[in-house]
């Protein structure tokens, strides 16, 4: 079951209308890491999940994320409100589509489902779901950095600090399972080759702890192992004989 309240989950309230920073704003919107995305990411991962209590965080953030958008929507409806000004014209996305928000970025692409990630494997849907996290921190800072209006920069502060949180959630419930800092998952045993990192970039080479013991084995100069595969039989291809020859 799902209701809507009117009121914003915060207080929007933009002090000088620009419309191209509106543009700037459908990325979170409309764009690969905006909040319709995360909203429903979290959400159709919610249905892959056996444990209730991860399960109840995940929705808890859907629905978050879904009062994020609507923040994201008032602030550009906000924006772009007055007609008359004359960042409306120097903004033809708007110009053409008309004010308020819209399913595109700010480069006027459609939002598509390609943006949502998610695996039907709660350790590789929680580890996507904080870079994702990153990402619309990221956006967010620079929407922050771009912005003038000091009502704009207050509320992407707090979407800013609340991507934050999520992620912090995120590693919660991955250190609970027990998989904060194991790199596995799954039921399929790795090879032998799982501890194996290869020097392959030659040059300015350096070592660190992602290459070095105990717990790598590093290989300078790999060699490769496979062979040659067998050529392709294709009766087709043209300079194959025909029957009668």
């Amino acid at each position: 079951m799902f209701y809507h309240r009117k009121e914003t989950i915060i207080p929007v309230n933009v002090g000088a209308p620009d419309a191209r920073f509106g543009t700037f704003l459908l990325e979170q919107f409309g764009g690969a890491t905006g909040e319709l995305t995360a909203a429903l990411q979290y959400w159709v991962q919610s249905f892959h999940i056996t444990d209730a209590s991860i399960r109840d965080m995940l929705q808890d953030i859907a629905l978050e994320e879904f009062s994020h958008l609507e923040v994201v929507g008032k602030l550009i409806e906000q924006h772009t409100s007055k007609l008359d000004q004359e960042d409306v014209y120097a903004a033809p996305l708007f110009r053409v589509r008309g004010v308020g928000p819209h399913f595109v970025d700010s480069q006027g692409s459609a939002w598509c489902a390609a943006y949502i990630n998610e695996g039907g494997n709660v350790v590789r849907d929680l580890r996507a779901n904080i870079a994702s996290e990153a990402g619309a921190r990221q956006t967010y800072e620079a929407l922050i950095h771009a912005s003038s209006d000091e009502g704009t920069k207050k509320v992407l502060t707090h979407l800013l600090t609340r991507e934050i949180t999520h992620a912090q959630m995120f590693m919660a419930a991955l250190d609970k399972m027990g998989k904060l800092d194991d790199p596995y998952f799954g039921t399929i045993k790795p090879d032998d080759t799982v501890d194996l990192v290869f020097n392959l970039s030659k040059g300015d080479d350096h070592r660190g702890p992602w290459n070095k013991a105990p717990q790598f084995r590093f290989e300078n100069d790999p060699k490769p192992s496979g062979g040659l595969p067998p050529s392709p039989v294709n009766p087709d291809d043209e300079h194959m004989p025909t029957a009668a020859e």
